[in-house]
């Protein structure tokens, strides 16, 4: 065989190598584009799912807040109470 015949033989080797790389490297970037759009998916939906969780933790520290401002008004009232009956006997006593 000449020369050129066997220079011809590699380059259509290896451009038929470089067909076979070409296709695997195209199925593996498929591969990463569906393993990318179902990581996109799941970080969305761990968002959405934070975002609940927060807002749920937003409405329990104001129900709390709540509770424990009830608790507060109650002793409150309790005092204000005390502090009339003390008054209203303390105005029997000047009555008399």
């Amino acid at each position: 065989m000449s020369v050129v015949a066997e220079q011809l033989v590699k380059v259509v080797e290896k451009t038929e190598r470089l067909i076979e790389l070409c296709a695997a490297l195209q199925e593996e970037n498929e591969l990463l584009k569906s393993e990318n759009l179902a990581l996109n998916t799941s970080l969305a939906d761990g968002r959405e799912k934070n975002k609940e969780m927060e807002e749920k933790l937003r409405v329990l520290k104001l129900a709390k807040s709540f509770s424990e401002t009830n608790e507060k008004s109650l002793d409150i009232k309790q005092k204000i109470n005390e502090f009339v009956r003390e008054i209203d006997k303390c105005i029997v006593l000047l009555k008399k």
